[in-house]
């Protein structure tokens, strides 16, 4: 019995390696401080960039944090790097991605509430330059591979268009991992991933996370280390739904939280993808002039296996949880490697960050909010960023208990928003749920454990941390600073004022898979858009008339209201 279960182990890592095509994991155990490398070298031209994003992954998800999960590849990486321990992302997905590639915060981009759905008429906004199209500026080939999430209602609005010179992967928000096919309501499914602008039908079947590590590694064997390269792998995963290859679940089979041992599986399998994407840079002459940076999207999600443990919060909040990041950048470039850097860095840092290590500028008339944070991480420098604005959403829905009054006249705290300035952290409206959730190891979460650590005060709409000596949120100082309330208050109003509106459009029924022979993508055409305006236009100016509303009328505004509130939730 015992022969027979350790060769049915050994069938079933071999067929887990052999699945990841010619990448071996054998020939990438040396690190990246090898003999024969010159990590001091200077760069005979424009270093390599290769950004890789994950999709959920915990704070607490990764091995040097002290999780249970095994991420060998991720940790040397960071261990010889430098570590991003004061490194700040957005809670939701399209809000992370779209800070990434224009450097400007959401009230900038008129995407500050929620996720841009693969219904709606929406993208991100095309009169902005994004982070590809200004290293194309700078001669670089541009690629990217995996999740999108930036809209696609428009040929315009596709990868391909925004600076990418090739794209492989997913338009919408989360598809299956082997089949490619999403969901958004109940009948409206649809097959999502494209090569270039087209449908690639024929990739169906293939593992995401083994599929774009595969294709990141083609690109460099087929690219010449001549020209430089920015590589952007945005991985699905570990974003549900929650699968993976048997091969990695094995591994965690002791592991009674079921949704914790499949999450457990997808980012040990990442791991994996990371470490043959590292091999490669090696392999195909990369490597010495090449910058490495990893990076979450947002935190993770509790109730699928993640954990941000011990920051409070999860995903789609405004509590640590949901917006600490983790992050690390690996160089052969750095001037000071092996440590942890708590220089105060924020995801709109890495356009002026990269587009400076590209030769490119980025000036203030650019409109960025991001730093040039590269002397902060590379030499140990002060970091030039003092504040973070992690977002004001109007939309989302207002606190019960918060007032204008209640913001001195300053602001209105019924208004969901988050600032940090310096050491301190204010929050207003509502953030989310504020849970200090310990990894759910167990079969079943006990109850009785969930509740002792559950903070759900519905008469509060200000919350003011000192968060660089309580990281974990846990002493609430709002009532006895009010002074340092009054001025983040100040500064919340201040950015609000530079606040575009929001661009969140009713979802448009021609977008359904079916009239686009059962894929998602583009829907509209220049002509439609403009119809579009007119009809939103159109809209305004009844309203500003202020007719009578019919009853039909009432209940559209009625379950718009709540479709709205139910995907908020979901998200």
């Amino acid at each position: 019995m015992h022969a027979l279960t350790g060769f049915s182990l050994v069938s079933l890592l071999s067929f887990g390696y052999l699945s990841w095509d010619w990448a071996k994991p054998s020939l990438v155990a040396d690190g990246p401080g090898e003999a024969g490398e010159q990590p001091s070298a200077a760069p005979v031209q424009p270093p390599h960039i290769i950004f890789i994003l994950t999709d959920d992954q915990g704070y607490h998800d990764v091995g040097y944090h002290g999780s249970d999960i095994e991420t060998p590849t991720l940790d040397r990486l960071a261990a010889e790097g430098v570590k991003l321990e004061n490194y700040y992302i957005q809670p939701i997905c399209t809000p992370s991605r779209s800070q990434l590639l224009t450097g400007r915060y959401q009230i900038h981009t008129g995407l500050q509430h929620s996720i841009i759905r693969p219904r709606q008429p929406n993208c991100l906004p095309l009169d902005q330059v994004t982070l590809p199209q200004k290293l194309q500026e700078a001669g670089y080939s541009t690629h990217m591979v995996g999740k999108w999430h930036l809209g696609f209602y428009r040929k315009e609005c596709l990868p391909t268009r925004r600076g990418f010179h090739t794209f492989l992967g997913s338009l919408t928000g989360n598809v299956d991992y082997y089949t490619y096919d999403n969901c958004d309501g109940p009948g409206v499914c649809g097959f999502d991933l494209h090569e270039g602008e087209s449908v690639a039908w024929g990739l169906s079947g293939q593992y995401s996370t083994m599929l774009y590590a595969q294709r990141a590694s083609h690109i460099l064997a087929s690219h010449s280390p001549r020209r430089p390269l920015f590589l952007y792998v945005a991985f699905q995963a570990v974003h549900t739904p929650l699968q993976s290859p048997r091969e990695y679940l094995y591994r965690y089979r002791t592991m009674g939280n079921v949704a914790r041992r499949k999450y457990a599986a997808m980012v040990t399998c990442m791991d994996e993808a990371v470490r043959n994407i590292t091999w490669a840079l090696k392999r195909y002459g990369f490597y010495n002039n090449s910058v490495i940076i990893f990076s979450s999207d947002n935190g993770g999600q509790t109730f699928s296996g993640g954990s941000n443990w011990p920051l409070r919060g999860r995903k789609g909040t405004y509590w640590e949880g949901g917006v600490r990041g983790l992050g690390f950048v690996h160089s052969p470039l750095l001037k000071r490697k092996r440590r942890t850097s708590r220089a105060l860095v924020h995801i709109t840092d890495w356009y002026p960050t990269l587009v400076g290590l590209a030769g490119g500028t980025a000036s203030a008339d650019d409109g960025l909010d991001g730093y040039d944070v590269w002397p902060a991480i590379s030499e140990g420098r002060a970091s030039p960023r003092t504040e973070i604005l992690h977002n004001i959403d109007p939309l989302y829905n207002h606190a019960r208990h918060g007032s204008l009054e209640g913001g001195f006249g300053i602001w209105n705290t019924a208004v969901q928003a988050a600032i940090r300035v310096g050491e301190w952290k204010l929050l207003t409206g509502d953030p989310g749920y504020g849970d200090w959730i310990p990894p759910q190891t167990l079969a079943a979460f006990p109850g009785s454990w969930w509740n002792l650590e559950r903070m759900a005060s519905v008469r509060q709409a200000v919350w003011l941390f000192n968060i660089s000596a309580d990281p974990y949120e846990r002493e609430d100082l709002a009532g006895q600073r009010p002074d340092v309330v009054r001025t983040l208050l100040a500064r919340l109003a201040d950015y609000n004022r530079t606040a575009i509106p929001v661009r969140y459009p009713a979802e448009n029924p021609r977008a359904h898979p079916d009239f686009n022979g059962g894929a998602w993508g583009p829907w509209a055409s220049d002509e439609e858009e403009e119809e579009e305006e007119e009809e939103a236009r159109a809209r305004s100016f009844s309203r500003g008339r202020r007719k009578k509303k019919c009853k039909i009328c009432k209940l559209r505004s009625f379950f718009r209201k709540l479709n709205t509130r139910l995907m908020s939730h979901r998200i």
